[in-house]
């Protein structure tokens, strides 16, 4: 299955996680902000993007991220993109790289039909200056 990038979300968290533990498992919910660059879109991650993460009794971990981006679409007008950005690991933890199913949602009228219409992945990484999200369109080939 072929993938073309389209989008680099850089996290960056600066407050601390928020996480409660119960005797079925625990909730981290873990804000953060960012940038985002690609070649459908530039501009920022708002500082509301919260990233929560459930852990299960059997340790299996649902991350479901959401936040909106704020900047410029491909065609340079003013836009905001929405991600929820979810994924499941196994033993309890995360660890990169890890693969995720985001959904996109945008005012931008260059991009909706794509983003509104197309299948994507995540893809996050952790590199030498924080986590990255990388999304991709998948596609036959």
């Amino acid at each position: 299955m072929a993938r073309k990038p389209i989008l680099n979300i850089h996290i960056v968290m600066d407050t601390p996680p928020v996480s409660l533990k119960a005797e079925n498992g625990e909730v981290v919910m873990i804000p953060f902000k960012g940038t985002a660059e690609g070649e459908i879109f530039s501009g920022i991650v708002e500082p509301c993007g919260v990233d929560t993460q459930l852990v299960n009794a059997a340790g299996v971990r649902h991350m479901s991220a959401r936040y909106m981006l704020t900047g410029k679409d491909r065609a340079g007008q003013d836009a905001h993109i929405y991600v929820e950005n979810n994924g499941y690991f196994t033993g309890g933890g995360g660890g990169t790289p890890f693969t995720t199913v985001p959904t996109f949602m945008t005012d931008s009228a260059s991009l909706a039909p794509y983003l509104h219409a197309s299948r994507f992945v995540g893809e996050g990484k952790e590199e030498a200056d924080g986590l990255h999200i990388y999304f991709y369109e998948i596609g036959e080939g």
